[in-house]
Order: structure tokens, then C-alpha cells, then sequence
């Protein structure tokens, strides 16, 4: 019943947000402030990029990014709202701004114990806005390759940064935290105060803007906790609805995307079309992870009902399977439980989740390009099937289009095994692992599953905090962030110079039920087929001993 009310609440609000973020970003005037806000810049909103221009200044503002949060994080001991905090060694800064920068918002410290207030709002706090954007950039300008005919410009990368922050972001924000707030979150610039407990001792309570925060890191798709308990902690999530209520922030955004492509494209049957493969995709994780996470083996689990270990007992094994399945499938990281403490086939789905390329629903943006690779991909086996030249929105997908999404495709798996097996090879990556055997294999391929994905969830018997992890991560989230717009780009410059074709009777048809099962087989086929050696090692080798 609490995934169907989640589930019902996301479906009906999609349908106006969608339909608002097609209007705000794509096409219209320039508001007033936006318009002296370019003209602080130096940038021309009325003049638009190609590929070319438009990958340089993503890759710009993420590079100045990095350097930005880089000084904050280095140079806290010496900035206001440090609480007392000093900086991080610059292994772990790096790490940190790498992370945020690209949405992963993986933490390889305890958030409570490291970083001030002023880092958090106006180095994680404004990274976790800037990354969601740059995805969402990023999946405008596909669409607008699918959409335009004959012209190499794709929009203009700074006026979509500009609108999604401020005319998407920044209203949710908003409401998303008053609401929190008044659920019981605290919103306070204090900082640790001791207090006596009921039992006669003392207790010390970390105050923070927590309130401010926790929905920009839910719809953002960033993840990061103020607490190392993350989601877990009374102070992040107080109670039953205020899980439910993340879990539908987390949701949101990603699936309003497809709602924002159907209305770009004029053809509303694509984007249910598309939702019904993410709605299957979700479902199946879903049911796959409750079955797992609540099979009553041992003596305890028959006990309590289910795999309580490690699980908030407020939220109970449904409530933290849910809010797992949501967070690994939306590209988020939070987490309301510890998936190192859930059960082997449990933490294992929540892997896959994140190995399907984080498409049920994914990330801001990311998950809407990342699905439609998986729908281009159908495209071409459905047109091979039919003999004729696969096309999708009358655009050719022909050789030089899929070398693109092939190479799209392959980046993420590459990405993980090969850092993985590094990792596991040398001496400084394995000496992280907390547990041998299957176990210990599974946290390690899952930290960086999580970390090429732009996930940022971890199993916490996994030591990230070292020099060598701090270091091989940085590389793993660059190159499972960016090199993939590359390719994305690429893509979009060649649909864009497209003239349109002409629809025929033998024209495969890319909606309904036969074309729903195709793309779903298609995402599913390619994720097993990636990482079904690597499952049956870790995880699947621990749920069968």
C-alpha cells in the first residue's frame, strides 16, 4: 500500500511539472533577472551552441566547479560556520568536489564531523543544485537533436543551466523544505549543544541547516547526508511520512522528465510509452528486493517477519526497501537503512539497479538520456527485425548514430569492471574490503558501481577513505560522468542535421505494448549481460551459501 501511494502521488504529479519544465526550458523570453544575470556573464542567451561548443562549456563550468568546491573544502578553517572543522587533506577534498560536482555525492566522511555549515550551503548545497542541472542540460540538448531538422545548434548550455536552476530547482526546493521542515526536520545555524538525557547522562546534538538541505539532495539526485546516517538519522527523516515524502522527491523530477520529452516532441503516447518501461523496470526491482529483504530465513528473521538488521525500525523492512529500491533506481544515494546489512539478494538488486544504467527512473536528466539509449538500442534491433533502416522520431539511426550509443553504452560496465578488478588486483584496493569472500566482493564492485553511475550510496563495510580509493574514485566518477555526454553530444549533433524521413507502413511503430517489452528486454538483456559474471561472484554467490 505505501509503494502505491507513492507510486499514485509521482504519476499525478508528473503530469504538471512535466508539462511546466517544457515550457520554462525550452523556448520563451528571457525574465529580467536572467537577463542581468547574463549580462554580469558575458553570455549571449539568444545566440546557441553546436555540440562542439555546447560539450566545452558543460565540461567549463564543471572543471571550475570542481576547483571552487576544491578551495572551500581546503580553506575551511579559516571561513565562518566552521565549527570548529578544519580543513580536508587534499586527497579527500578532491575526492569530495569530484564527487558533488558530478552528482554522485559519494562521502568518504562523516558529514556531521567534517564539514561546517557554510560548506555545506554554499559548496554541497550549490553543487547538488549545479550537477542536477548540468544533466538536465545535457538531455535537453537530445531532444532538441531529435526534434530539429537540418542545424547543428542544440540551445544555449548557460540559459538552460540559468532556467533549470532557477525556474525548476529552486521552487521545489523551497516547498520541498518547508514541508520537511514542518514535518520536524531542524533548520537551525547552531552548532553541537550537550544535553541530559532521561537516563541521567549526556548526549552531544548537532544542529544545522538539515532542513534546507535534505530536499535539494532527494530530487537533485545528490544524495549526500548532513549526518553520516544519512536518511537514518531522527534529524534527516523524523517519522513514516517524511520517508514516504522522500521517496516521492526522489522520484519526482526524473519521471516529470519523460512527461517534459513527450510534450517536446508534440507526442504524449512516447512519453507514456516511455514511463510504462520505467514503471515495469521500478516494479520488477521492486517486487525482487521485498522478496529478498523480507524472506523469513533463520531463526530471527522468522521472529520479527523479515531482514531487520540494520534496518530504522520507524520505517520498518517495506519502508527501507522501498526508500533502497527508489535511491539506487533514481541515481540519489540516499539511504534510510544500512545495504551492507541487507540480505545478500537484497543488496544485490539494489546493485543491479544501479547497473541497468540507473534508467527506473535514473537520475535529473541522466536518466531520461539513458533511457532513451536503451530505446534507440530497441530501435535498431526492432528495425534489423523488420529489414528496414531503424528510425526513431523519423531521424535515421544509421552507423555513425549507433557507434555513438554503442560506445554510450559500453562506458558504464567498462567503467565499473575495470576499476573494480584494479582495485581488487592491488594490495592498497583489496585492504579496504570489511568482509572475505563473496561479501567483501560485493561492497567493493558495489562502491564503484555507485561511483561510476553518479550514485554515491555505499555498503559501509567497504573503507573508502584511503589514499588509493580517495584517488582511483575521482577517476571513476569523470569518466562514468562525462566521457558519456561526449558520446551523447555527438549523438545529438548528427540527429539534429537530420532532414526527417517519411513514415511508411513498414515504419516500426515506437509506442505500444509489443515496442514497451522490446525496450525493457533490451535494457535488461544489456545489464545482465554486463554484469551477471560479476553478480554471480558477489552477491548471488552469497545468497546461494
Amino acid at each position: 500500500m505505501q509503494a502505491l501511494a507513492v507510486v499514485a502521488v509521482v504519476v499525478a504529479l508528473h503530469v504538471p511539472l512535466g508539462d511546466f519544465m517544457a515550457r520554462a526550458l525550452d523556448g520563451g523570453g528571457h525574465g529580467r533577472a536572467e537577463r542581468v544575470l547574463y549580462r554580469f556573464c558575458g553570455v549571449d542567451p539568444d545566440r546557441e551552441q553546436d555540440w562542439k561548443h555546447y560539450l566545452t562549456a558543460v565540461l567549463a563550468f564543471s572543471a571550475m566547479s570542481i576547483a571552487a568546491l576544491f578551495a572551500l573544502l581546503t580553506c575551511q578553517q579559516w571561513l565562518p560556520w566552521s565549527l570548529g572543522h578544519g580543513g580536508m587533506p587534499w586527497r579527500l577534498a578532491l575526492n569530495t568536489a569530484v564527487s558533488f560536482t558530478t552528482n554522485t555525492s559519494w562521502q568518504n566522511y562523516a558529514g556531521e564531523a567534517t564539514t561546517g555549515h557554510l560548506v555545506v550551503m554554499a559548496g554541497l548545497g550549490v553543487q547538488a543544485f549545479a550537477s542536477a542541472a548540468v544533466g538536465l542540460c545535457v538531455a535537453l540538448a537530445l531532444v532538441r537533436g531529435l526534434v530539429r531538422r537540418g542545424t547543428d545548434d542544440l540551445g544555449n548550455f548557460w540559459v538552460d543551466l540559468v532556467r533549470t536552476c532557477f525556474r525548476v530547482l529552486l521552487p521545489i526546493a523551497v516547498v520541498g523544505g518547508l514541508v520537511l521542515v514542518g514535518l520536524g526536520i531542524e533548520q537551525n545555524l547552531t552548532g553541537a549543544h550537550t544535553v541530559q538525557t532521561i537516563a541521567g547522562g549526556t548526549q552531544t546534538l548537532i544542529g544545522g541547516p538539515v532542513g534546507s538541505w535534505e530536499p535539494v539532495k532527494l530530487f537533485s539526485g545528490d544524495g549526500g547526508g548532513f549526518f553520516n546516517a544519512n536518511s537514518a538519522h531522527p534529524f534527516e527523516n523524523p517519522n513514516a511520512l517524511s520517508n514516504a515524502i522522500e521517496i516521492v522527491l526522489m522520484l519526482l523530477i526524473p519521471v516529470a522528465c519523460i512527461r517534459m520529452f513527450g510534450r517536446m516532441i508534440g507526442s504524449l503516447k512516447q512519453s507514456w510509452t516511455l514511463l510504462a518501461v520505467v514503471g515495469i523496470l521500478f516494479g520488477l526491482l521492486l517486487v525482487g528486493a521485498s522478496l529478498a529483504h523480507g524472506a523469513h530465513t533463520g531463526t530471527v528473521a522468522q521472529a520479527v517477519g523479515g531482514q531487520t538488521e540494520g534496518t530504522e525500525q520507524r520505517f520498518g523492512v517495506s519502508g527501507s526497501t522501498l526508500f533502497g529500491v527508489s535511491a539506487t533506481g533514481t541515481a540519489d544515494g540516499a539511504a534510510d537503512a544500512s545495504y551492507d546489512s541487507f540480505s545478500s539478494l537484497g543488496s544485490g538488486v539494489l546493485m543491479a539497479a544501479m547497473m541497468l544504467g540507473e534508467i527506473a527512473p535514473g537520475g535529473v536528466g541522466s536518466g531520461l538520456y539513458g533511457l532513451l539509449i536503451a530505446v534507440l538500442i530497441a530501435v535498431f534491433i526492432g528495425g534489423l527485425m523488420v529489414g528496414r533502416t531503424p528510425e526513431y522520431l523519423r531521424k535515421r539511426i544509421g552507423f555513425g548514430e549507433m557507434r555513438q550509443v554503442v560506445l554510450y553504452a559500453l562506458v558504464g560496465p567498462t567503467a565499473v569492471l575495470f576499476f573494480s578488478a584494479l582495485a581488487v588486483a592491488l594490495p592498497q584496493g583489496c585492504s579496504s574490503m570489511g568482509n572475505p569472500g563473496p561479501h567483501g566482493l560485493s561492497e567493493l564492485i558495489y562502491a564503484y558501481t555507485s561511483n561510476v553511475n553518479s550514485n554515491g550510496s555505499a555498503m559501509a563495510g567497504f573503507n573508502g577513505a584511503t589514499n588509493f580509493h580517495n584517488l582511483l574514485m575521482c577517476a571513476a566518477m569523470l569518466v562514468g560522468r562525462y566521457l558519456p555526454m561526449v558520446f551523447l553530444l555527438v549523438l545529438s549533433g548528427r540527429l539534429a542535421r537530420q532532414q526527417p524521413g517519411v513514415v511508411t507502413a513498414g515504419t516500426l511503430r515506437a509506442q505500444g505494448i509489443n515496442f514497451v517489452a522490446l525496450a525493457t528486454g533490451a535494457a535488461l538483456i544489456l545489464a545482465l549481460l554486463n554484469f551477471l559474471p560479476a553478480l554471480s561472484l558477489g552477491p548471488i554467490a552469497e545468497g546461494l551459501q
